[in-house]
């Protein structure tokens, strides 16, 4: 029942923001896959099935497409036509801002639109340097083979020079912040360009992801207040951590074959038919640490509420996901954008909800004075 109405929660949300879905399917492979990671992001691996297809980011590859030719083998590298990576990003800065905003105020749009901009910014150089390590393996691949660099669209150097181009752009925005978070926006860059080699050393890469994508829970809070506050900060970064887990793990899970074949390794290899029994306990452990975000900050009702629409959203997930149909992990991965956005709705409702009971508190003090 839990799992059905999460499901309907979840169909009524991808409604209304269906213009954002995510890149089209990659083709089957003839060779196993070296370039990993949601900086990826444009593959949805057959596993032996043939083709399979995938609903394009139709907006998105439109601006592509409509670009000057000279310049849509870079807009591709950077994977604008596929925001897929971009949503997973921002939405933990989306959570902090939120969470930061004064009572019963809304998140500071500058503050979403700037972090908005790194975000496309930092996964686009993502991107690029998950395609400079895995050049070489790609141009052997079917599916990876037409990315930039690996068809020869764009040599190694000026890719090298469009990530420099790319992390300056990024440096702009983040100097537009007060100086502690520029240390601690600078300190992600080591995340960045190391979490792409983690899947060849260690099976659990989905934690460097993890550690990698929600940098931003820690930043949001710290450019809106000017530090970061450990009791909201850091249970929300390791909400954001286990929620990298749940996501990426069902992601892997498309691909176990193939990296087990060419000795890459991943969650998904690690936990194999216990996947739902780890998933389960990563819920858990996010939705607790959801929770004392919200006890710690003093969060209201809508917050709670959402809370529990996410609970029933994973629960749905878990519960009906077949480990063994890469298309069915992909419709689970992708649901996890409504996920974010569901969280991030209840953050605002429950922020303006405080506005409410204060001034509820104050007549009730104001009738007592009088009386």
């Amino acid at each position: 029942m839990l799992g059905a109405a999460g499901a309907g929660l979840v169909r009524g949300l991808r409604a209304g923001t269906q213009v954002w879905l995510w890149g089209s399917r990659g083709r089957s492979l003839t060779l196993p896959h070296a370039a990993r990671g949601l900086h990826a992001g444009d593959r949805r691996p057959s596993a032996g099935r043939g083709p399979l297809e995938r609903r394009p980011s139709l907006p998105a590859a439109a601006i592509v497409n409509s670009a000057p030719r000279p310049l849509q083998p870079y807009l591709r590298l950077m994977r604008l036509d596929k925001p897929i990576g971009t949503w997973l990003l921002y939405l933990p800065c989306t959570w902090s801002i939120g969470l930061a905003a004064e009572p019963g105020c809304f998140p500071d749009w500058y503050m979403l639109s700037l972090f908005g901009a790194g975000a496309v910014l930092m996964r686009g150089a993502g991107c690029t340097i998950n395609d400079m390590w895995d050049q070489d393996y790609d141009k052997k691949v079917t599916r990876t083979a037409s990315r930039p660099i690996a068809a020869g669209d764009i040599s190694t150097f000026q890719s090298f020079v469009f990530l420099g181009g790319q992390l300056t752009l990024a440096l702009g925005v983040l100097l537009c912040l007060n100086y502690y978070s520029i240390a601690l926006g600078a300190a992600s860059l080591l995340l960045v360009i190391t979490y792409p080699l983690m899947k060849r050393i260690t099976y659990w890469p989905q934690l460097a992801l993890g550690l990698t994508f929600n940098w931003g829970a820690l930043l949001g809070w710290s450019a809106v207040k000017g530090s970061c506050d450990p009791s909201v900060c850091l249970p929300l970064y390791f909400s954001g951590i286990t929620w990298t887990l749940i996501y990426d793990t069902i992601y892997a899970h498309q691909d176990k074959r193939d990296d087990a074949l060419i000795g890459l390794k991943s969650t998904a290899l690690l936990f194999r038919e216990d996947t739902k029994q780890w998933l389960s306990g990563f819920t858990v452990a996010m939705l607790g640490a959801l929770s004392l975000v919200g006890v710690n900050i003093g969060q209201t009702v809508p917050y709670y509420t959402a809370l529990a629409a996410v609970g029933a959203h994973l629960a749905h997930q878990i519960y009906t996901l077949d480990i063994h149909r890469p298309e069915d992990c992909w419709d689970k991965f992708t649901s996890n954008r409504t996920t974010g956005l569901i969280i991030f709705l209840g953050i605002v409702l429950g922020n303006l909800w405080k506005e409410k009971e204060t001034d509820k508190t104050k007549k009730n003090v104001d009738n007592r004075i009088e009386n």
